[in-house]
């Protein structure tokens, strides 16, 4: 359904790994990132769309702080899982978390406010009479 890139803004694709359909890691020389079919553009946050840039049919987003954006959506979203060749997962996490408060903070507020949003309203008790 969903067509590997062909090419990348950071040149030809030397290797490509699919995160889920429709979202690709690409490495190019010297250079990669994550691109993101505008298909499924809709699975990311309009916080973690605005970070991306647009390529072609994708939204891409540079391996240097932004892909982690992608990388946490799709987390959160049970859409990916971390990989088995990373031992340590939870570190891994933690530095995903770590680049966005620190790279991205606005990003993050706004992922920590639809967090807090989603979160449904305590329900009141009632008291017998």
């Amino acid at each position: 359904m969903f067509k590997k890139p062909k090419n990348s803004p950071w040149g030809e694709i030397d290797f490509f790994e699919t995160l889920c359909p429709g979202v690709f890691m690409v490495i190019a020389p010297g250079r990669g990132g994550t691109m993101v079919s505008k298909d499924m553009a809709a699975v990311l946050s309009p916080a973690a769309r605005k970070c991306g840039f647009k390529y072609g049919g994708y939204i891409c987003f540079d391996e240097d702080s932004q892909e982690d954006i992608v990388f946490r959506e799709l987390l959160d979203k049970k859409l990916w899982a971390i990989p088995d060749r990373i031992k340590d997962k939870a570190a891994y996490e933690e530095n995903i978390n770590n680049t966005l408060r620190e790279h991205h903070p606005d990003y993050w507020r706004a992922r920590r406010r639809g967090i807090e949003q989603a979160r449904p309203a305590p329900v009141p008790v009632q008291k017998d009479r």
